[in-house]
C-alpha cells in the first residue's frame, strides 16, 4: 500500500477555505479548524485530520465517524447527520466530494505534471512501461500508477487497485509533484472511470488500446463497458489552451474510435495496423526472438527491430510512440528506446531454466488477449503448444467458455485450471469453461501447481508451454487466503524436478 514521506505533514489547509471548493454543502456548527490531512479510512486517521464517510461495497464510512473522533479527527463530510462533537460537512455525495476536497488540499497537482492515461481492455500496463522507459532515457524523472505497482521515480510501493481511490490519486501525484517528477503515466480502469475515481485528475494525453469482452460483472452490457472507458476522453474539456495542448490517442482499428472521436474536443492522434492512421506499421514480421516492422508517421517512416513478440506488441508499441511524439520527443530516440526494451513482468515473459522447450508466462485474462498470445506463439512454434488458463471467481461468467473454447482451438492441448477462484468453488468454475470446449484435445485439473507441473512433465524439445491469466501476480486467492503463487517460480521449480 501507498504511503507517504515526512512531507505529507506539510500540507494543512483551514477547513474555511478548503470548502470555498465544495458547493451545495450543510457544515453545522459554522466553526472552522485546521485540516493536516484528508483520510477515508478510520485506521489511517492522525490528529487534525478531516474525516470522509463512504459508503463502501462491504462497509459503511458513516459507522466509523466516532472513532475518527477518537483519534484526532477534527471534521467529518457525511452523506448524513453524525452527532460526534466536531464540525460536521454534509453532501449529497461524498466521494464526489472527496475529489474537489482531494484536488484543492494537495493544490491542485496534476496541473504541474504531464499526465498520460491510458484505457482500454488489453495493453495498459505495457504501454506505460514503454513510455516511462522512453522518459527515463531522456533523463525525466517520471512516475507511474499501474496494475503492477505505484512507481515515483526508481521507489516503487504496492497497490490494491489498477487505478486508486481519489484522495489516493491525488495524495500520491502531490508526492510526486514534491519529489520533482516531470512526467506521469496511469492506467485508467473502466471502474474508476464509472466511479468518479479521477474526477479532478488533469490529463493531458489519453490513450485508447482497444475494447474486448471484460468485467461485464460489473457493467453488464458491453455498451456500458465501452461509454465508462469513453470517459477519459469526453473528460479532456473543450478549452483550447495552444501552450498545453490536449491529446486523445485512438486505435484506429478498434470500431470504438469513431464514438470516441465524437466525445472528446481535444486533437486526436490515430494509430494502427490495418487501416489508414497518423501512425502505423506495415511489413511486420515475428519470431520468437522479436518483431521488425515499418513504422509511418506523417512526416517519416523508420524500420524497427525489436525484442517484443506479436501483433498486440506492434500495437502497443504504436500507442507509446504516438504519446511520445506528442509530448515532443523526437522519433528517432523513440525507435532507438523501442529497441533496447526487453519487456514487461509477466507480460509474454518467457522462463528460462536452461530446458530444450519455450515456457510463456502472460498476464491474458480476456478472450482477445488471450487470443492474441496464441495467435502470436503459433507464428514461430515449432511442435506442440499447450496452454494452461483458467477464470477468475466472482467475476464475468460469460466468457469462461469463450477462454476455454480459444484455448482449445489454438492449441495442441488446453489445460483448464484456477485461477484466483475467491469464493466460487473452482470445480463451479471449470464446468462453466468446459461447456465452451468443441475439441477433444482439453484436459482438467483444478490444482494449478499440478496443471503448470503436468505440462512441463509432457514437454519435449521445441514445444510451447503458454501459462496464461495471472502474469507478474504472486498470489492466488482461494476462498478467503491469499497464498504465496507465482506462475514463474513454480515453472522453474517443475523444470528444475525434471531435469534432476
Amino acid at each position: 500500500m501507498f504511503h507517504f514521506t515526512n512531507r505529507e505533514d506539510m500540507v494543512a489547509m483551514d477547513l474555511k477555505k478548503l470548502l470555498t471548493n465544495l458547493h451545495g454543502f450543510v457544515q453545522m456548527p459554522k466553526e472552522t479548524v485546521n485540516i493536516s490531512s484528508i483520510e477515508m479510512d478510520s485506521r489511517e486517521v492522525k490528529p487534525g485530520a478531516l474525516f470522509i464517510c463512504v459508503n463502501g461495497y462491504t462497509v459503511d464510512g458513516h459507522d466509523f465517524a466516532k472513532m475518527a473522533v477518537e483519534k484526532g479527527a477534527v471534521a467529518i463530510l457525511t452523506e448524513k447527520p453524525v452527532d460526534v462533537g466536531v464540525p460536521v460537512i454534509i453532501v449529497k455525495n461524498t466521494k464526489r466530494a472527496m475529489a474537489v476536497l482531494a484536488d484543492a488540499f494537495y493544490s491542485q497537482p496534476t496541473q504541474k505534471l504531464h499526465l498520460i492515461g491510458v484505457t482500454g481492455t488489453n495493453g495498459k500496463t505495457t504501454i506505460t512501461h514503454l513510455i516511462e522507459h522512453m522518459f527515463k532515457a531522456q533523463k525525466k524523472k517520471t512516475g507511474l500508477i499501474g496494475t503492477i505497482e505505484i512507481r515515483i521515480g526508481d521507489q516503487s510501493y504496492e497497490v490494491k487497485n489498477t487505478t486508486p481511490e481519489s484522495l489516493t490519486l491525488q495524495k500520491t501525484f502531490h508526492q510526486m509533484v514534491e519529489e520533482n517528477v516531470e512526467v506521469a503515466m496511469m492506467e485508467v480502469s473502466s471502474h474508476a472511470l464509472d466511479l468518479g475515481r479521477v474526477h479532478g485528475c488533469d490529463f493531458d494525453v489519453a490513450i485508447f488500446t482497444n475494447l474486448t469482452q471484460d468485467h461485464l460483472d460489473y457493467h453488464q452490457t458491453m455498451e456500458d463497458y465501452r461509454r465508462a472507458k469513453g470517459l477519459l476522453f469526453a473528460q479532456l474539456g473543450n478549452a483550447y489552451n495552444h501552450n498545453h495542448p490536449k491529446f486523445a490517442i485512438l486505435n484506429a482499428d478498434d470500431s470504438a474510435t469513431e464514438e470516441y472521436i465524437k466525445s472528446t474536443a481535444a486533437t486526436v492522434i490515430t494509430y494502427g495496423i490495418d487501416n489508414d492512421s497518423d501512425i502505423r506499421a506495415t511489413n511486420i514480421q515475428m519470431n520468437n526472438g522479436g518483431t521488425t516492422f515499418q513504422l509511418s508517421t506523417p512526416t517519416e517512416t523508420v524500420q524497427v527491430q525489436m525484442k517484443l513478440v506479436g501483433k498486440f506488441s506492434v500495437y502497443n508499441v504504436l500507442a507509446a510512440t504516438a504519446a511520445c511524439l506528442v509530448s515532443n520527443m523526437p522519433l528517432s530516440i523513440i525507435v532507438e528506446e523501442i529497441n533496447k526494451i526487453e519487456g514487461v513482468s509477466g507480460r509474454f515473459e518467457v522462463v528460462d531454466a536452461e530446458q530444450d522447450f519455450t515456457v510463456i508466462v502472460d498476464y491474458a485474462h480476456t478472450p482477445d488477449s488471450l487470443e492474441n498470445v496464441l495467435k502470436t506463439v503459433k507464428q514461430f512454434a515449432k511442435q506442440n503448444i499447450y496452454v494452461i488458463v483458467g477464470c477468475g471467481g466472482d467475476r464475468d461468467r460469460t466468457k469462461r467458455p469463450i477462454m476455454a473454447n480459444i484455448a482449445s482451438t489454438y492449441s495442441t492441448e488446453a489445460i483448464l485450471t484456477s485461477d484466483n477462484p475467491r469464493s466460487e468453488d473452482p470445480k463451479a468454475i471449470l464446468q462453466d469453461m468446459e461447456e465452451g470446449v468443441k475439441q477433444e484435445n482439453c484436459v482438467t485439473i483444478i490444482d494449478r501447481e499440478e496443471a503448470i507441473k503436468y505440462a512441463i512433465t509432457k514437454a519435449k524439445k521445441d514445444d510451447v508451454i503458454v501459462i496464461a491469466g495471472k502474469g507478474h501476480e504472486t498470489y492466488q486467492i482461494i476462498g478467503d487466503q491469499v497464498l504465496d503463487f507465482d506462475d514463474r517460480e513454480v515453472a522453474r521449480k517443475m523444470i528444475r524436478e525434471r531435469n534432476l
